[in-house]
């Protein structure tokens, strides 16, 4: 038997077979695993002295799903095989586990840790199953987040053992249970010490052994009824697909296939359902969105998590200490997450109050976590007591890292890394969060230019899951690393990008932003704008990001970066709202009213300042102009070699400004649609709008030699600036 799998056989007969894949923490789904399966089960059930089969696993979980790995890219080759071809394939463990539900002997499961996606269908196929008395165990259908639907059968077992209603929400929201809700849902049907797992699924063989499935038995029922007929079916399926539409603008399929799947499988033999599943499971495997949503959120992502780009020789830096300057929202953010991972922070600010607020910030967000019953006294007050404030810069000494985190304004900057200078040890790396200011121009005010990096940060700090790292010209590998290994410790992920204004998030950002105050000062509809940008997939408008990050805020930013490059600032709709004292969400009038209770209607008074277009653009046209000035700042960023690579630009894109995940990232999206197709486009719209759309020379070049972002004909990434 392979190292994969073992079987061993008691007195009564009864055969365990465990899963153990080497090399890794978990069992996932792949031919390393499933063709030893299912040889096990095969020998089992051919084998007359095996009376009954106990499934489990040698490692803590059980089964983890599929892998991301081989589905994302490095699966089978099925170029030029038909439709249903391909359907047999993708199929193979719904067939299995089919054949193993009916081929005579039962089979009991004892589920020892995670099963989530294909592990849970093995689960839910076997006709016992006991879970480990343990509440971190648990139990899912997590694939539509990746942007697939169950393909093991799981959109049809689950209804029938819990029933619709409490089907939907693990299928479609990926809504993990524990032990104890999936026994009173019907999930399991015993919960057990994790050290009687195995003999209680024994002890179920030997005194009932039952082969046969619910849905197999003559006159079986859907729990909560099912078909067209049913009032409650019916109208389940009316609000769920209503909300589906509203949630995603036909972006995502999966949801929607999975409701196809219950739709017309329910009402249906279970081997003519598995069949309606395995269709709707190959028509998700042919969209890209899967591929782009596995590449980028889960393969690509858990690259950057684990520090893959890390610069070999430098010492891993484990954090007691740091200090953070500046205690407004970013800092206090900041240092919130530090503080919740277990560091100390000195946190500083221009006098003790304001400091003080910065630590009364956490304490705010913590009360809620108590509130809520996500936390406890204890572990608040030892958070709370890891937030230092204070007034000066003395006792830097042992910190090793300072991240200042003032306002955009060079001036401030300068004296804050000035007294940083004189305050933290030789060698101690020295960070900016900065949005757009270069690092290489700030690290002249830091006594060692080469332990000077960017951090940039995005708002609300402790919650956002991205930080840009920006090398500057002089940043060497240590303060790269201590940049690094920073992130990792609060658990953010990290890109890396160099130098340069605007760096790569907030020249992306920007592309967005400028597309949609383009179409407000040329007359567009500010609702036609936002609406646009939703049903594109964006989660917010650029006209409510600027409403909530503040009017003044952007002029001020906007007047700075002005300064920057010797100019004035362009009097634009941020100008006019400013100087009407339009300044946000923050003072209730922006480019909408906010009402007490929440409700936002556009300003009146914004078709005076701009007067609106007699015609106004379709909602294509308006979709198109916010998507192809984000794929053609993304296009200038790799052809200006601001990316170290086009990973980390699809990550910041998703993870830090909102770029629809199912594109994947831009240069995912740019891949998707095609080079030639994406340039064209950049260049009609560059006739009409102007250079917000100019592609540069090189993507043009690449598209003309089939080159592509992504995939075995990628272009060469930019890479590191070195060091100077």
């Amino acid at each position: 038997m392979s190292e994969a799998v073992t079987c061993t056989t008691d007195a009564d007969g009864i055969r365990t077979i465990v899963m153990d894949l080497p090399g890794g923490k978990m069992n996932t789904l792949g031919p390393a695993l499933t063709d030893p399966l299912e040889a096990a089960l095969r020998a089992a059930m051919a084998d007359a002295a095996v009376t009954g089969i106990v499934l489990t696993s040698g490692k803590e979980s059980f089964v983890a799903g599929g892998d991301l790995k081989m589905i994302g890219g490095g699966g089978v080759d099925l170029s030029g095989k038909s439709l249903a071809e391909r359907a047999y394939v993708y199929s193979y463990l719904s067939r299995l586990l089919r054949w193993l539900e009916t081929a005579g002997k039962p089979v009991a499961c004892a589920i020892n840790g995670l099963a989530l996606g294909g592990g849970l269908e093995i689960a839910m196929a076997c006709h016992y199953r006991v879970a480990a008395d343990d509440p971190r165990l648990m139990l899912g259908l997590p694939e539509s987040m990746v942007g697939l639907m169950p393909g093991g059968g799981g959109t049809q077992r689950l209804p029938r053992l819990v029933g619709l209603q409490k089907a939907l929400p693990i299928m479609m929201q990926g809504q993990n249970v524990t032990p104890a809700q999936a026994l009173e849902m019907g999930l399991v049907h015993a919960v057990a010490p994790a050290s009687a797992l195995v003999e209680t699924a024994k002890a179920w063989l030997r005194a009932h052994g039952d082969p046969v499935q619910p849905w197999d038995r003559k006159g079986f029922r859907v729990p909560g009824g099912a078909g067209t007929l049913d009032p409650g079916f019916r109208n389940t399926f009316i609000a769920a697909n209503a909300m589906t539409r509203a949630n995603g603008f036909g972006n995502y399929p999966a949801p929607e296939k999975i409701l196809a799947a219950l739709y017309e499988g329910l009402v249906l033999p279970m081997d003519k359902a598995l069949g309606i599943e395995a269709k709707y499971f190959t028509q998700l495997m042919q969209s890209p969105v899967a591929g782009n949503l596995i590449r980028t959120m889960f393969i690509n992502k858990g690259k950057a998590d684990s520090l893959a780009a890390r610069p070999a020789g430098v010492p891993r830096q484990s954090f007691r200490r740091i200090a953070v300057v500046g205690a407004g929202t970013m800092g206090a953010g900041i240092a919130f997450a530090a503080a919740k991972a277990g560091i100390k922070v000195v946190l500083i600010d221009r006098d003790l109050a304001s400091a003080e607020r910065g630590k009364a910030y956490a304490a705010k967000r913590l009360a809620r976590d108590l509130e809520k019953g996500r936390s406890t006294q204890a572990k608040i007050d030892a958070i709370l007591a890891r937030l230092l404030p204070c007034a000066d810069y003395a006792g830097l000494g042992d910190v090793q890292l300072a991240i200042e985190t003032v306002f955009e304004d060079r001036e401030a900057k300068k004296m804050v890394i000035g007294q940083l200078r004189a305050a933290v040890a030789p060698g101690t790396v020295i960070a900016s969060n900065t949005s757009g200011l270069p690092i290489t121009s700030l690290a002249a005010y830091a006594a060692e230019p080469e332990r000077f990096i960017g951090m940039h940060f995005f708002s609300p700090a402790e919650r956002m899951p991205l930080v840009e790292i920006i090398k500057g010209e002089a940043s060497d590998d240590t303060s790269w690393a201590v940049a690094l290994d920073f992130a990792a410790a609060i658990r953010k992920t990290p890109i890396t990008v160099n130098d340069g204004p605007g760096f790569f998030t907030t020249r992306f950002i920007g592309a967005f932003v400028t597309a949609s105050l383009d179409m407000v000062e040329s007359g567009v509809k500010p609702a036609l704008i936002e609406n646009g940008a939703r049903m594109l997939g964006m989660p917010m408008g650029a006209l409510s990001i600027s409403d909530t990050i503040g009017i003044d805020t952007s002029y001020h930013a906007g007047q700075a970066q002005a300064r920057e490059r010797g100019g004035a600032m362009r009097e634009g709709v941020i100008v006019k709202l400013y100087q009407a004292g339009r300044y946000g969400l923050k003072t209730g009038q922006g480019f909408f009213d906010y009402g007490p209770d929440g409700e936002k209607r556009v300003w009146s008074g914004l078709a005076g300042l701009l007067p609106e277009l007699a015609v106004q653009p379709g909602i294509e046209e308006v979709k198109a102009r916010i998507l192809y000035a984000q794929l053609a700042e993304g296009a200038r960023c790799f052809a200006e070699g601001v990316l170290i690579d086009v990973i980390d630009g699809d990550l910041g894109a998703t993870l830090g400004v909102g770029f629809p995940s199912y594109l994947g990232g831009p240069f995912a999206a740019m891949d998707t649609l095609g080079l030639p197709a994406v340039i064209a486009e950049c260049d009609r719209l560059r006739g009409l709008y102007g250079d917000l759309y100019a592609i540069p020379e090189l993507v043009r070049a690449m598209a003309e030699t089939g080159q592509t972002f992504h995939g075995p004909a990628a272009a060469p990434s930019p890479g590191l600036r070195k060091a100077a």
